[in-house]
């Protein structure tokens, strides 16, 4: 490439492969949505408060039990004598140890409840996993579990154990401490004659926070406190159940997962992919050199990616249509601009050859028109060259489009007027050859056809819009014989307006009903001197109507199958 030449497009740096970002945004929210559902169902903490609170509960309702069948069961009655100061003698009620233990150890068989009881004064009179006799006591106590299981299920219990038991967190229940000669705190609440519950946090094995749940309710005679009954379980099957509930979680979630993640890929596909399709195809649209590539058309599936790919192959329909366009449009400017100036460059040869001042004269005027045709040909060039640029970046504004014709015919009518008062004052205006008169016609009118009051508002630009109306006003005058009509009409239809220009010229010509609206397309009236007009004036009328989304044709009034009343040319604008 030279180093005046333009530079190329810029390749882009290959994409590698592999999944492409936006499946993993997808991937990311839809699976980001589906733990935070996990984690608020893995909490569990008001099913795990539930399930304390029934099994606390179920514990007081043992422990009412339990303190009443002692309290009928296994008192001794005491009487006792009159005091000296003359208190009369009664009887009194109070634990006895023998009968206590044994009706402990049976009541506490049926559950797996730890049970002990205390006397009035907080010492411990009986424990269910303590068995007194001859021989001395023997303490009952648990073995651990053995591990159940093979090893995968040992790990995924263990990591259970460390990861998931935290939640709802145990740290901020109370340690359950068994201090010597001093009784459980809910055991001095029930010998003040009020049942207490409490739950408390073990150290179980490994380390691992566990639950303990204790109820502690009076042992009472005829509502004497004799003493307290103090049961306690261990929340293993709480632990359990909320285990239980959170595998099935867990395995739902897994489910739900491949579920997920399946239905991510194959929606991420449907996005994607076609867009990665379209983003390809539109990069090779930008740095091939034919027409080969193309846009996918993905119209079938009738949602925004098929919006988007026909949007994008109507966007490049358009651009090669302008390219098209500005091909057509050089090659006619060129052909228009080479005609003027191969009658130039031959006048100008031959002006140098030529000695006849007359003949040289002639040549010099056929130069000049050339010139002033060449001037006309490049200043409506350049303003059709510019009329895209200006549509495409100015703002549309409501204009009226009956005061719009008011104004242009009321000027017209001026300037008729004025010539009609010149032509009154001086009838002849001057003597032609052989002494005959030559008498000015009287030009066209314009004549406007609007209903009264009616609004006919469109948005669009002013400026472009009466050229267009002026274009089609001159045109019209230019065909109109002398002292004829031009007639601007203009109705509202529904949600347009429709303006009419009529004249009454000779008509269009059959056949040339779209060609007139071409580029450099002239039809002059006979007579008129050529190349006075550059054959821009309909383009570029059809061009600005067009860039307000609207639409312009012609048609001829035919008065029969053979005469012609003139030409009607119609514009149709959106109201605002």
């Amino acid at each position: 490439m030279s180093a005046t030449g333009g530079a190329g497009p810029k390749e882009r740096p290959a994409r590698r492969r592999g999944v492409s970002p936006l499946t993993l945004r997808i991937l990311a929210v839809n699976v980001l949505a589906l733990l935070v559902l996990l984690a608020g169902l893995l909490y569990l903490g008001r099913y795990q408060d539930r399930l304390i609170q029934a099994e606390t509960e179920a514990l007081a309702t043992e422990a009412r039990i339990f303190a009443s069948a002692l309290g009928e069961g296994a008192v001794n009655r005491i009487l006792t004598a009159p005091s000296p100061t003359g208190d009369e003698g009664g009887e009194r009620f109070e634990l006895a140890p023998e009968l206590a233990r044994p009706m402990v150890r049976r009541l506490a068989e049926a559950t797996a409840t730890r049970t002990r009881l205390y006397d009035i004064d907080g010492h411990m009179l009986s424990d269910s996993r303590v068995l007194v006799g001859s021989q001395g006591r023997i303490e009952i106590r648990e073995l651990p579990t053995p591990p159940a299981g093979d090893p995968v299920s040992r790990a995924i219990n263990d990591l259970y154990t460390r990861l998931i038991d935290v939640v709802p967190s145990r740290e901020g229940l109370p340690a359950y401490r068994e201090a010597p000669g001093r009784p459980n705190p809910d055991v001095e609440r029930a010998l003040g004659g009020e049942a207490a519950a409490t739950v408390w946090r073990v150290d179980g094995e490994g380390g691992d926070p566990e639950l303990l749940l204790t109820v502690a309710v009076p042992v009472q005679r005829y509502r004497e406190v004799l003493g307290a009954v103090l049961l306690a379980r261990s929340g293993g099957e709480i632990d359990r159940a909320i285990r239980s509930v959170r595998f099935d979680i867990l395995r739902v979630f897994g489910v739900a997962l491949l579920v997920t993640i399946a239905l991510s890929f194959y929606l991420a596909g449907t996005i994607a992919r076609p867009i990665r399709r379209l983003a390809q195809a539109a990069d090779r649209l930008r740095t091939s050199h034919g027409r080969h590539a193309g846009i996918p058309d993905l119209t079938r599936r009738g949602d925004e990616i098929g919006e988007l790919s026909g949007v994008l192959r109507e966007m490049t329909d358009a651009l090669w249509t302008r390219m098209d366009a500005i091909e057509r449009f050089a090659a006619d400017v060129a052909h228009e601009i080479k005609n003027p100036l191969t009658s130039l460059r031959s006048a100008v040869e031959t002006a140098g050859r030529v000695s006849d001042p007359r003949h040289r004269d002639r040549l010099m005027a056929i130069i000049a028109d050339d010139v002033q045709r060449l001037d006309r040909l490049i200043s409506d060039i350049s303003n059709a060259s510019r009329l895209d640029a200006e549509l495409s970046r100015a703002e549309p504004e409501p204009v009226d489009i009956g005061l719009l014709l008011t104004m242009l015919a009321e000027l017209r009518q001026t300037v008729a007027e004025t010539v009609d008062e010149t032509v009154a004052a001086g009838g002849v205006d001057a003597l032609g050859e052989g002494g005959a008169e030559d008498v000015r016609p009287m030009p066209p009118r314009v004549v406007i056809d609007i209903p009264a009051g009616e609004r006919l508002v469109v948005p669009g630009l002013e400026g472009r819009l009466t050229q267009v109306f002026q274009n089609l006003i001159d045109n019209a005058l230019s065909f109109s014989p002398p002292g004829g009509i031009v007639r601007l009409s203009a109705r509202r239809t529904g949600h347009t307006v429709t303006v009419v220009v009529s004249d009454q010229g000779p008509g269009i010509p059959e056949g040339k009903e779209e060609a007139i609206f071409d580029r450099f397309y002239t039809e002059r009236p006979v007579g008129e001197k050529f190349g006075t007009h550059s054959g821009l004036g309909l383009s570029i009328a059809k061009q600005i109507v067009s860039a307000h989304n609207g639409s312009i044709c012609v048609r001829n009034r035919q008065v029969s199958e053979e005469a012609v009343d003139g030409a009607d040319f119609i514009v149709v604008l959106p109201l605002l």
